[in-house]
């Protein structure tokens, strides 16, 4: 186990290099900040030349490959570090120095077993894209393929590992304080990196995420997921598809082959919406550097790394909060928030439809391409502490998604707006799930998994008397030993090392 003043010795010259690029100014001003965690930030910044605009996707780049990961995942908090960092943190791109192709050759021969060349009749040297875990190389395969390969870096598991450790740690002592810093739950946060992590730096799972996608999306064919070499990819290494396709970011280019850009931006939206809503399982990273465009305006997407799922009751939730948005029928998306627990019943049903009202018929007056996704889920992120609303990790994921898709499509087609694009699309599915067939054939379904159950909950209950059932229960968490900081001898301790170790960071890091 780590030793506390190891995390605190990290946590501060992380925090150097944070304050360096102005990114602990906000915390610091935050009232609901809990004081430790303010003192700590002024140490941290103890004789730093702070700049006037705070770069913090510079500052996650400059710290580390987890801390870009980190900030990836911060980007979808902008009620725990506010819409200003989480505008600027959705810039990191993973774009890092690539390791040397020795490096990467050993990798590839161990992962395997055996030499590359029995692997690959070619493979080039300078890698197309070098990012936090893994850099990708263009290579033909022995049977004539043109492929690309993904392999991860050397020694970024350790990597990850001590620096979550730390993240745990850090976490559970801002939530142990209570107050707001609980509300916002933040040891779930950590918890929701570290599996995402996990499923990255294990590339078999990455390539399961792109093999799933790909059936989910058999019903979009505009929609293509490159198809995996399982025979050339391990957990090190994944071997997939070349495709030859046109970035999205490149307009220029986009025009220059003739591709209907509005109808690209059509088909991705939809694409969307067929992955959250229909499928339950979506592509949680579509920023322009992952999209491609083929000719036909089809679509191609990259790196599955960071994949959302939702299950279908909490799916049928975000179908009817989206079309009662769009329609404004804010008494029924607020009956919705209450339904699915996001908003505690000790609340009123027709002050929280009030203020989802407020958010939005400002939107409901704009001309369509003036009405943004972005714009309403932040004004939403506004309300959630006045109705004491705990984080949703899926819904957040999902919803900075959603901003990253309108973002593209808008790129591509400055008129289209996800509302009105997704209104159809929305409406059609609510039917088919909510209409009486639906209804009747759910119960049908549900009775009959029931009475198949009722032996097996029967023995269940018998071997747990006298106590049987209870609440499920909840995700687990890592024990944490929380210093305690309230009065006395040990705050004074606690500050006088922090002291300490701040003037140390400073003579050290400069």
């Amino acid at each position: 186990m780590t030793a506390p003043a190891v995390h605190l010795w990290r946590l501060l010259k992380w925090g150097r290099t944070l304050a360096r690029h102005g990114a602990l100014r906000g915390i610091e001003r935050d009232r609901n900040t809990p004081l430790p965690v303010r003192r700590l930030a002024r140490i941290a910044r103890f004789g730093a030349r702070v700049p006037e605009t705070p770069a913090y996707a510079d500052a996650f780049q400059a710290i580390g490959p987890a801390a870009i990961k980190l900030g990836q995942t911060l980007a979808t908090r902008p009620d725990l570090v506010g819409d200003e960092a989480a505008r600027d943190l959705l810039r990191l791109q993973d774009a890092l120095p690539p390791v040397s192709f020795d490096t990467i050759r050993e990798q590839i021969r161990a992962s395997f077993g055996r030499p590359i060349e029995d692997i690959f009749r070619h493979i080039e040297e300078t890698p197309i894209g070098a990012a936090s875990i893994a850099q990708v190389h263009r290579a033909i395969t022995t049977d004539g393929k043109q492929v690309a390969v993904k392999v991860l870096r050397p020694g970024v598991e350790g990597d990850f590992a001590r620096a979550i450790d730390t993240y745990e740690w850090a976490a559970a002592q801002v939530e142990a304080m209570g107050g707001e810093a609980a509300r916002l739950r933040p040891r779930l946060v950590i918890a929701t990196f570290k599996r995402w992590t996990a499923r990255e730096l294990d590339l078999r799972r990455e390539a399961a995420s792109a093999s799933e996608l790909a059936e989910g999306m058999q019903a979009e064919p505009d929609f293509l997921v490159p198809e995996i070499d399982w025979q050339r990819t391990t957990g090190k290494v994944l071997t997939l598809e070349w495709i030859d396709g046109i970035k999205m970011s490149n307009l220029a280019a986009l025009d220059e082959a003739g591709l209907d850009r509005t109808a690209l931006a059509r088909k991705l939206v939809r694409a969307f919406l067929r992955q959250a809503i229909a499928e339950g399982f979506f592509h949680a990273d579509m920023h322009q550097g992952n999209l491609f465009a083929l000719p036909g305006e089809r679509i191609v997407a990259i790196d599955f790394g960071i994949m959302g799922r939702i299950d279908r009751r909490a799916r049928i939730w975000l179908a009817e909060i989206l079309y009662g948005l769009i329609t404004g029928n804010y008494r029924r998306v607020a009956e919705i928030h209450f339904e699915a627990g996001y908003v505690p019943a000790h609340h009123n049903v027709a002050e929280f439809a009030t203020a989802l009202r407020a958010v939005g018929e400002p939107m409901r007056g704009l001309p369509v391409k003036d009405m943004s996704v972005g714009m309403m889920l932040d004004s939403l992120f506004n309300i959630t502490r006045d109705f004491d609303m705990q984080t949703q990790p899926h819904l957040l994921l999902l919803q900075k998604t959603m901003v990253m898709v309108e973002g593209v499509a808008t790129a591509l087609d400055p008129d289209i707006n996800l509302w009105e694009t997704a209104a159809p699309f929305v409406r059609e599915w609510l039917r088919a799930e909510l209409g009486p067939e639906a209804a009747v054939a759910d119960r049908l379904v549900e009775d009959f998994r029931t009475l198949a159950r009722l032996p097996q909950l029967i023995r269940n209950i018998e071997a747990r008397y006298p106590n049987p059932g209870g609440a499920p229960p909840a995700p687990p968490l890592r024990d944490i030993q929380v210093v305690r900081v309230g009065s006395g001898w040990a705050y004074a301790a606690v500050a006088v090392l922090s002291a300490a170790i701040g003037v140390v960071a400073t003579l050290l890091i400069g």
